[in-house]
């Protein structure tokens, strides 16, 4: 049936839905400007996969989706709405991100290039060499990377400096800058969250922007979990009159009131599917359009499982103790062997595993009846829609792996609540397969979201079938410039709305 909402006289009026960073980014900056904004969700709670909840029990505060931060700390949208003015909190760990290798040694990588680099001997001076003019002009390469590709960048001499790392396979990067195995661990580690095999082009892009950032910017978390980045956001758009609507599922876009500009966070399957469900014949969209999103490939699946122990883990290198994220799979060339046998669509024996400890930087995931306990977010690699051949088989692996450089970490857990691939499709059906950012990052992808268009935020609707007035836009991680909690892909969103519509 219809979803009905409030009338209005004050001008025009813009209809989100989906309630996750991007949509609801778009959502406050519209009202901000002055449109009337009704936000649709189909949970009980907003956020899509930036919510917390107590789901290990005794009142703990677990992430359900993005738990760490490095690009929401940095995003240009978030310190424009000035999240931080309307609760949120950003806290840092001792040091962002570790990664634990055989034999006991670590690396480390440090909010400060010159003590990450002190750390990695004989490839120091190619660590400074490779990071430092990024680090230096980080908020330039960010204007330049967190938008769309088919521009010209704002900064093209940056562009121009970052591009030739950024284009390369990670492997070929390490294999020919570094000697050490910890320069060259880190590194792949950063670049693992591409989520794509290592020796893929693009892919040395993220090994350098992530570590930049945790070496400028830092790797932190939200106080009190990620939904209170997302309580932040609703503040701001309640600010200035928006309104959300939970438990509304969206099946068609004559479900929706009337209105001047319609904006979907959500990825190309669901857009295909919403508006190929109106109630005019056909697709809403216009042929190109559809065949487009039509022909978007999702990618590898995060298989989650959260952990609470009787204490912190017990790492063998205590530095790792202070990391806010672990990437924990062991040497290089197993951490390239895993992510080529995810891609291939096989389980790796000791697959990529990261692990998220929120408590070195916030202590309030456990307090009350859970104080002294520790929380421990992680999830593993696993192919797209992996579905287990035992109880437990993930579980295990992530547990296996984490005790290869923990030992007694197994006996420590108390509880455990794991969320496959089909858990994560079921409760936010963005994340098709497991697919945690929107859509692979191989090939064209990796630069082309959602395809090859000039316009990736706006949706042409095909002539005389629409049964709508209103204007179509998305704003997902299946738009520039992709995954995060960022916000980036609505604050574009918004900017295209804001430009179609100015007098």
């Amino acid at each position: 049936m219809p979803i009905h909402s409030r009338s209005s006289n004050h001008g025009r009026r813009a209809i989100v839905v989906g309630s996750g960073p991007n949509g609801l980014t778009s959502a406050a900056l519209l009202a901000r400007a002055g449109w009337q904004v009704d936000v649709y969700e189909r949970n009980a709670h907003p956020g899509g996969a930036a919510a917390s909840a107590d789901t290990l029990g005794l009142g703990t505060v677990v992430d359900l989706g993005a738990a760490g931060h490095p690009f929401g700390v940095a995003s240009p949208v978030f310190r424009n709405l000035d999240l931080t003015s309307h609760g949120l909190e950003w806290v840092h760990p001792e040091v962002p991100m570790a990664h634990p290798l055989p034999h006991g040694e670590a690396a480390v990588l440090h909010r400060d290039v010159e003590m990450t680099a002190q750390g990695l001997g004989p490839d120091a001076a190619r660590w400074r060499s490779i990071h430092g003019h990024v680090i230096e002009h980080i908020d330039e390469h960010l204007r330049n990377l967190l938008g769309p590709m088919l521009r010209v960048p704002p900064h093209p001499l940056r562009m121009a400096r970052f591009g030739p790392v950024a284009a390369a396979p990670a492997s070929w990067v390490v294999n020919s800058a570094f000697s050490t195995e910890a320069a060259r661990a880190l590194f792949l580690g950063s670049a693992a969250h591409a989520i794509v095999p290592l020796t893929m082009p693009f892919t040395g892009a993220f090994g350098l922007l992530f570590g930049a950032l945790g070496m400028s910017r830092g790797w932190p978390v939200v106080r009190g979990g990620t939904g209170q980045l997302v309580e932040a956001l609703l503040s701001v758009l309640r600010a200035h009159g928006g309104q959300v609507h939970l438990n509304q599922e969206v099946t068609s876009l004559a479900d929706l009131p009337t209105a001047d500009a319609i904006i979907l966070n959500l990825t190309p399957a669901q857009v295909v599917r919403l508006t190929d469900t109106a109630d005019d014949a056909g697709s809403q969209l216009s042929r190109p359009t559809r065949r487009r999103l039509n022909n978007w490939r999702y990618g590898t699946a995060a298989f989650k499982v959260d952990f609470l122990l009787d204490g912190p883990i017990p790492w063998t290198n205590p530095a790792v103790a202070g990391a806010g994220t672990v990437h924990v799979v062991g040497g290089s060339r197993e951490l390239i062997r895993a992510e080529a046998d995810v891609a291939a669509g096989r389980l790796p024996r000791y697959p990529f595993v990261m692990v998220c400890q929120q408590h070195a930087a916030d202590p309030t995931r456990a307090t009350g009846a859970a104080a002294g306990k520790t929380v421990v977010w992680t999830y593993a690699h696993v192919p797209h829609g992996y579905r287990e051949s035992r109880p437990g088989e993930i579980a295990g692996l992530i547990m296996n792996q984490i005790e290869r450089f923990a030992p007694g970490f197994q006996q420590r857990v108390l509880k455990q609540v794991e969320t496959s691939p089909a858990d994560l499709a079921a409760w936010n059906p963005n994340l098709i397969g497991g697919d945690v950012a929107g859509g692979a990052m191989t090939g064209s992808q990796a630069l082309l979201r959602p395809g090859l268009t000039f316009g990736p935020y706006r949706i042409p609707q095909s002539r005389g079938s629409a049964n709508h007035t209103a204007r179509l836009y998305m704003a997902s991680s299946s738009t520039p410039p992709g995954a995060g909690v960022h916000g980036m892909p609505g604050a574009w969103a918004a900017q295209a709305v804001t430009q179609d519509f100015t007098d």
